[in-house]
């Protein structure tokens, strides 16, 4: 079977020769998406990335990752919803001892993700058109949250 879709691509080889790490302390306002995409864009920038890579990497059980379309904000809320009907408060965890969203935090941080990484070309974070880097706050209460950011790559003078 041929295939009538066309296909192109662009290389580039570039020697790594830079490790880039910065602690990003976020305080949240309870549960819910934070935007992170100008923090991370700003830690680029800031480590002269050039190309290459950054990674993120949460340091909680209660709070995650994403990368999610940041167009329309109903889109948060459907997957605010979506997330809390996979893991309820009322569905009779056994692990309450932070209160009733913590079991659920739990839940909602396995399905998700605590860590990411996103190609830096030309000195850019290589996201699409409509996506946006998220925290997402798990709990009901405020939390600061701690996120490493790392590039691995190649650097130059801005």
């Amino acid at each position: 079977m041929t295939s009538s879709k066309s296909v192109r691509s662009s290389h580039s080889v570039v020697g790594s020769n830079a490790l880039v790490s910065s602690l990003l302390t976020v305080q949240t306002s309870g549960r819910g998406f934070l935007d992170l995409t100008a923090e991370v864009a700003r830690f680029v920038d800031d480590a002269g990335a050039v190309e290459g890579q950054v990674t993120l990497f949460i340091r909680h059980t209660s709070a995650s990752l994403t990368i999610q379309e940041n167009a329309d904000p109903t889109v948060l809320r459907d997957l605010t919803s979506a997330l809390d009907h996979l893991a309820p408060e009322d569905f009779g965890w056994r692990h309450d001892t932070e209160g009733p969203d913590d079991m659920p935090a739990h839940v909602k941080t396995m399905l998700t993700a605590t860590s990411l990484q996103i190609p830096v070309m030309k000195r850019r974070l290589m996201l699409g058109t409509w996506q946006a880097i998220y925290l997402i706050e798990h709990r009901a209460r405020p939390h600061a949250r701690e996120i490493v950011l790392q590039f691995v790559g190649a650097t130059g003078a801005k």
